[in-house]
């Protein structure tokens, strides 16, 4: 009686078996990270289900109920967990409904810089000659200038090209194109080395003798193996892209005060801070700092568990 075949592996021990996956179970700081950005994002994204009260809507806003201190503190309601603001918002409503602003803004703005960037990368990198010269060149230049301030003139003349009557409704938008153009030169630079590597392997030279074109071979071949240092730059770009969000808020350059973001709550609450009212912008400075961090730590593992040379 002959011996049955070896089943083939489920997924699940596939996965256990991965040496990313091995990483992470033990690595207990990237647990917790990924716990905690996990926990921020669906409590931000889930702010209508779960938030007491909507900021967005004028008849759960009270003038008479602004600046009142968190429920603990004397004067304090038990219905703001966190107190109010100067405009009678809830601070813990407007926390979960910025952050998901931030967390948007940020990720529209790592996806169009990553997009970008790659692009132009994998273009570069494959066909080389004037072509990368001149991106490189470009992105040398562009590294050279401090990202906040590219981010502020980008923004400034994207505002400036937008009607007055319509910038507060396309400031959004504006701020996500100056985050992801101040992004694409790091994101081009990590894919034309990686492009740089695998145009000269052997399944790259056999598609180019079959005679397949350019176009498919970068789409085909080089970009999907681009992916994983592309993946950290993303992570630790979100982290990046969310600062630079609030950085631009409270420097009024960014999202419109009645828009409640990270940042806008910041600059609120910085110019009431010496009259006593800590609380509208300690909670958002909090909320920003435990966010950033958490995908700060898990950027910082995800380039080390994809790194193979520290395995």
């Amino acid at each position: 009686m002959t011996d049955m075949p070896d089943r083939p592996p489920t997924r699940w021990e596939r996965l256990k078996d991965n040496d990313i996956y091995w990483s992470f179970i033990h690595s207990p700081g990237a647990i917790i990270a990924a716990a905690i950005t996990v926990i921020c994002i669906l409590a931000t994204f889930a702010a209508p289900l779960i938030a007491p009260f909507d900021p967005f809507d004028p008849g759960q806003i009270s003038l008479w109920d602004g600046k009142l201190p968190p429920a603990w503190v004397e004067g304090g309601q038990d219905r703001y967990l966190l107190g109010t603001d100067n405009q009678g918002r809830d601070m813990l409503s407007t926390i979960l409904y910025g952050g998901r602003l931030s967390i948007m803004v940020g990720l529209a703005a790592v996806c169009l810089g990553m997009v970008l960037g790659v692009s132009l990368g994998v273009i570069s990198g494959y066909v080389g000659g004037a072509t990368d010269a001149i991106v490189m060149r470009i992105a040398d230049v562009q590294l050279t200038i401090p990202g906040i301030l590219l981010a502020i003139l980008i923004n400034g003349i994207g505002r400036a090209l937008i009607p007055l009557e319509l910038r507060d409704d396309f400031a959004i938008y504006v701020v996500i194109v100056a985050i992801g153009l101040t992004d694409w030169p790091q994101f081009a630079r990590v894919a034309r080395g990686a492009t740089l590597v695998e145009a000269n392997k052997e399944y790259v030279q056999a598609a180019r003798v079959i005679g397949l074109p350019g176009w498919l071979i970068m789409l085909r071949h080089i970009f999907p193996n681009t992916l994983r240092p592309v993946l950290v730059i993303a992570t630790i770009g979100l982290a990046l892209a969310i600062i630079a969000e609030a950085t631009l808020s409270f420097l009024g350059q960014g999202i419109p005060p009645t828009t409640p973001s990270l940042g806008t709550l910041i600059r609120v609450g910085n110019d009431f801070l010496f009259s006593g009212l800590w609380w509208i912008t300690f909670f958002p400075a909090i909320a920003l700092v435990v966010l950033v961090f958490s995908v700060n730590l898990l950027g910082d593992w995800m380039r080390d568990a994809l790194n193979p040379k520290l395995r």
